[in-house]
């Protein structure tokens, strides 16, 4: 849990819809945010209105204990790299967003790496409340509100 004095950190992986609307939403939710995209060509001059940073690799994203990163898209060739080097820092949290229904592209890649089973199941997925996410929106709402119920020790579902 967070020691209140540790700024939020919300790192998000890859440009993407979902990315933007997390990012957007996060400032709101008092995360400090920072969006990760190794591929420049992605971000064609994609406007940073709400303040958010962009950084081009994990090292200058800044991850600590205070860290939440949630990687946007499971199609990417970078994922494995990506994750290891994000299960290697003091992160508080990492997820990758996918449907439930099959295992991800990203355990194979970190066993190919070489991670060890315990590590790669530090590697949540499906992330975010179960709330019938659809859209971009809905599914950066459900991400940031699994998050922040987490970060808080709780459940998130509607037991109080």
């Amino acid at each position: 849990m967070s020691d209140g004095m540790s700024p939020r950190r919300l790192v998000v992986v890859f440009e993407s819809p979902t990315a933007e609307a997390m990012l957007r939403l996060g400032i709101d939710a008092g995360f400090q945010t920072v969006l990760v995209e190794p591929d420049e060509s992605r971000l064609q001059g994609t406007p940073r209105a709400h303040g958010d940073r962009v950084v081009h690799d994990l090292a200058a994203a800044g991850l600590d204990e205070s860290t939440d990163v949630v990687l946007s898209d499971h199609h990417r060739a970078e994922i494995g790299v990506l994750l290891q080097e994000a299960l290697a820092a003091p992160t508080r949290w990492i997820g990758i967003l996918g449907k439930p229904t099959i295992e991800g592209p990203h355990v194979g890649m970190l066993r190919e790496l070489g991670v060890p089973d315990d590590q790669i199941a530090r590697v949540h997925r499906p992330i975010g409340l179960n709330i019938g996410a659809r859209t971009p929106a809905e599914i950066a709402i459900a991400t940031l509100a699994g998050l922040i119920a987490d970060r808080n020790d709780r459940p998130g579902g509607f037991s109080f």
